[in-house]
């Protein structure tokens, strides 16, 4: 049961791949009928939990509500797009989006039920160095802006360079992943090489501080939830 159980998850999840818009596109009938067969599977090994479970134990595990509203939603979503398609109307599955419910509330996905509880409750507590950290961001594209808007310089496309704050903030959260480095700075270097000291400081600041210290918050207290968590 457990295998099998893995199986039509994993092969539910893979419909994505063939549905469009599609990396491999199959017919709307085939994906459709392989979509119908996983969720009859679901229905059938909740049923099969109903049966060995006390009523009362049943109804109140917020699991197998889940997985309920998730098969009910995505066979909602299956017939009014099938429909729609009938009448040549384009429409957008938004039931993908459930999917992973099944990968979570099955009871054999403890392991992973563990983890997604662990990354859940250290949210909140990442949650006060990421506001610090996009601080530093807004500070720094604010500077930004002072000391280079001002210039009338241009990137080596002839757009105008650091000009619109919300562009700056774009570009210098990319340069914390230095993957525009250091294309991002060369105009401001090209005007004057102390300029680059501004962005020498951003990225020790930004991405070997910062980016250390989340990654440091998030695995200690994720390991620290998953210590404790029950299965």
């Amino acid at each position: 049961m457990r295998t099998a159980t893995y199986f039509f998850i994993f092969l539910n999840l893979s419909l994505a791949l063939f549905e469009e818009p599609a990396v491999y596109p199959l017919p709307f009938l085939a994906t459709s009928v392989l979509e119908v067969l996983c969720l009859l599977v679901f229905l059938g090994r909740l049923t099969h939990f109903a049966k060995v479970t006390l009523h009362n134990v049943f109804w109140k595990d917020t699991k197998n509500i889940c997985i309920m509203v998730a098969v009910l939603l995505s066979l909602t979503d299956l017939a009014i797009h099938g429909v729609l398609r009938l009448y040549d109307v384009s429409s957008i599955r938004w039931s993908r989006i459930v999917r992973p419910i099944f990968l979570i509330n099955f009871a054999e996905s403890r392991q992973i039920r563990r983890a997604f509880r662990s990354i859940r409750n250290t949210l909140p507590e990442i949650t006060y160095v990421f506001l610090l950290f996009m601080f530093s961001l807004l500070m720094f594209s604010l500077m930004a802006l002072k000391l280079f808007g001002e210039r009338n310089l241009q990137t080596a496309e002839g757009l105008p360079y650091f000009r619109n704050y919300l562009d700056i903030v774009f570009d210098l959260y990319v340069l914390v992943t230095t993957a525009n480095s250091p294309d991002v700075m060369m105009p401001a270097f090209d005007f004057s090489s102390w300029y680059a000291l501004f962005f020498i400081a951003f990225v020790i600041i930004n991405t070997y501080i910062f980016m250390s210290l989340f990654l440091a918050v998030v695995y200690n207290n994720y390991r620290k939830h998953l210590k404790v968590m029950p299965g």
